[in-house]
C-alpha cells in the first residue's frame, strides 16, 4: 500500500487499529442517525406547510370549524414541548455529536498519528485483487494489465 495517509504507523497494534475501526463505524453510524434527525426536521417542517393549504382548502369547502382546529391545534405547533425539529437538531449536535466527533478525532490523533480509517485500508488493501482493473490501491493509481473477461 503505497497511500502514507492510510498506513499504519509503527507501533500501532492490530487491537489499536480494530478498536479505532470501531469507534470510526460507530460514528458513521451517528453521522446516519443525525441524517435521518435532519430529514425528520424537514419533513416535518413540510408537513407543516401543508397544513397551510389543508386550513384555506377546508375553509374553501365551508369548513371553516375544521380549519379553525387544524390552524390553532397543529399549524406551528411544538413536536414535543417547547421544541421545534430544530432546536431537536441542535441539542443532537450539541449535546452528542459533537462530543462525539471530537472524541474519535482526538483517539486518532493520539492513537495513530491523526491517519483515520487505517482499518478500512488494510482491509482493502487485504480484499483487493493485485494489478487488477478498479482494485487499485488508491485514486491517482492506474492498473497495469486489462482482465481477459468472459465473451460478450
Amino acid at each position: 500500500m503505497d497511500d502514507d495517509g492510510h498506513r499504519r504507523p509503527e507501533g500501532v497494534s492490530d487491537e489499536t487499529v480494530e478498536a479505532l475501526g470501531s469507534l470510526s463505524k460507530a460514528l458513521e453510524t451517528t453521522e446516519c442517525a443525525r441524517g435521518h434527525l435532519f430529514a425528520f426536521h424537514q419533513l416535518t417542517g413540510s408537513a407543516d406547510f401543508e397544513l397551510d393549504r389543508a386550513v384555506e382548502l377546508l375553509r374553501a369547502a365551508g369548513h371553516e370549524d375544521w380549519a379553525e382546529r387544524v390552524r390553532t391545534e397543529l399549524v406551528g405547533r411544538n413536536v414535543i414541548p417547547g421544541h421545534w425539529t430544530f432546536q431537536i437538531v441542535e441539542a443532537y449536535d450539541r449535546t452528542y455529536y459533537q462530543a462525539f466527533r471530537d472524541l474519535e478525532r482526538s483517539a486518532v490523533d493520539r492513537l495513530a498519528g491523526g491517519r483515520g480509517h487505517l482499518y478500512e485500508a488494510e482491509l482493502k488493501e487485504a480484499r483487493r485483487t493485485r494489478d487488477y482493473p478498479d482494485h487499485t490501491p488508491h485514486p491517482d493509481s492506474s492498473a497495469t494489465r486489462t482482465p481477459d473477461g468472459p465473451a460478450g
